[in-house]
C-alpha cells in the first residue's frame, strides 16, 4: 500500500479517533478504531478513496463494542 498506513493515522487522528493500523502478512491492511460513529463513518469513507496513488480494492468492516484501551491512533510496525 502507497502510505496507506499514515494516510489512516493522520485522517483518525484529525477525527479524534483511537486504534491501530497495520500491515498483514497477506498485504492487506487492519484498522482497529475506536470513536464517535459519525467519525467512524467518515474515517470508513477515507479509507474507501485512499491516499493519493493507492488503489483500494475493498474495505471490510465489522462492528463491535469499544474496549477503551486505545489513547491515540498508533501505526504498528
Amino acid at each position: 500500500m502507497v502510505m496507506f498506513r499514515d494516510f489512516v493515522q493522520r485522517k483518525a487522528r484529525s477525527l479524534g479517533i483511537s486504534g491501530t493500523v497495520e500491515n498483514l502478512p497477506d498485504r492487506s491492511v487492519e484498522v482497529v478504531a475506536e470513536g464517535e460513529e459519525d467519525a467512524l463513518l467518515k474515517l470508513i469513507e477515507h479509507m474507501n478513496k485512499g491516499p493519493f496513488l493507492a488503489r483500494v480494492l475493498r474495505v471490510a468492516v465489522t462492528w463491535q463494542e469499544p474496549s477503551g484501551t486505545f489513547r491515540d491512533f498508533k501505526i504498528i510496525y
